[in-house]
């Protein structure tokens, strides 16, 4: 087995998750970012200039073409250092440093913009920024993901147990377009952390107040933020008493289905990252979660923002025929 077969069978989509086309771009877009963190490197190490003439000294096992390609294959199928070694007939400490060299690119890219190649959200007054500009709603969700537990007797151990699902979880919050399309992913925190507490300490609630005409769909874990902005963000409608009239509840689950339907695409953003291994239950270190978090949703707003804007219909309800006065 060679590199070149190596290279040629883990490129295919099946491997990295993206087309040959994105990977072209994704290669053309970070290599000189790489090469310019390897040369600051370097004079780090070196304390001064160059002192022998550029390409001296020994040669990279991996070309960065490589480093790229596991990294990916890293993070969409979880696939060990140790056995992408062997397919590069390398040492798994090798394919160890190409991934913690190229992930933090990945991750400090921010996320694509739907119709506007070039442009990068990268922080959350980005996207209400964007949001105001465009008059784009915004779909608001938490996604938690289950981590390895802390050794016993670690300050702050308590602090992963989720209350949702009663396991080591960290969690993370995504905000979407109306078509599913991710626009930005962050605000990690341990998954005991309530969802509108851990936007609150991103600052989100400043975003509102700045950006008045920002109107936002959330489910009932942000319901604090509906009461504090009612005309910007909505919440499903509290539950009809169990004594309340029939028709008072039949008027709550249509307004209930209504307002689920017009939160859903968020869902269908968290399911798309789903798709990649680590995100389903993450076995590395949770320091790195947050950046392999990132770098993954960076991918998946990528392949979102290529996706056509579709027409969305109405779900308003219309008489009909005219009521005769």
């Amino acid at each position: 087995m060679t590199k070149k077969w190596a290279r040629a069978a883990l490129s295919h989509p099946a491997f990295t998750g993206l087309s040959r086309q994105h990977l072209g771009e994704l290669l053309e877009e970070l290599a000189s970012r790489w090469e310019a963190r390897c040369e600051s490197g370097r004079r780090e190490r070196r304390g001064s200039a160059r002192r022998r003439q550029r390409g001296a000294g020994p040669k990279y096992e991996l070309p960065f073409v490589d480093r790229l390609v596991v990294t990916l294959v890293h993070l969409r199928t979880e696939l060990t250092y140790q056995a992408l070694g062997i397919l590069y007939e390398v040492g798994s400490s090798t394919i160890g440093r190409a991934v913690t060299e190229v992930r933090p690119l990945l991750a400090a890219r921010g996320f694509a913009v739907p119709e506007r190649p070039g442009l990068r959200l990268r922080t959350l007054e980005d996207v209400f920024a964007y949001a105001e500009a465009e008059g784009v709603t915004l779909r608001i969700d938490g996604m938690e993901t289950h981590v390895r537990r802390p050794r016993a007797h670690r300050p702050g151990r308590r602090a992963f147990v989720s209350g949702k699902k009663k396991q080591n979880t960290i969690k993370t919050t995504t905000v979407s377009d109306g078509q599913g399309r991710t626009l930005w992913n962050g605000a990690d925190r341990p998954g005991r952390m309530h969802d509108q507490t851990a936007m609150r300490t991103e600052g989100i609630v400043e975003q509102f107040r700045l950006h008045p005409g920002v109107k936002a769909e959330v489910d009932d874990g942000y319901r604090g933020l509906a009461n504090e902005f009612p005309d910007q963000v909505s919440a499903p409608p509290k539950k009809a008493k169990d004594d309340a009239p029939e028709g008072d509840k039949r008027a709550w689950r249509e307004a209930k289905r209504r307002q689920s339907s017009s939160r859903i695409p968020v869902e269908h953003a968290n399911a798309e990252m789903r798709h990649w291994r680590p995100l389903q239950r993450f076995t590395g270190r949770r320091e790195d979660y947050a950046e392999t978090h990132r770098a993954i949703a960076s991918l998946v707003s990528d392949r979102a923002a290529r996706r056509a804007t579709r027409p969305i219909h109405s779900t308003e309800l219309a008489l009909a025929r005219q009521a005769a006065c």
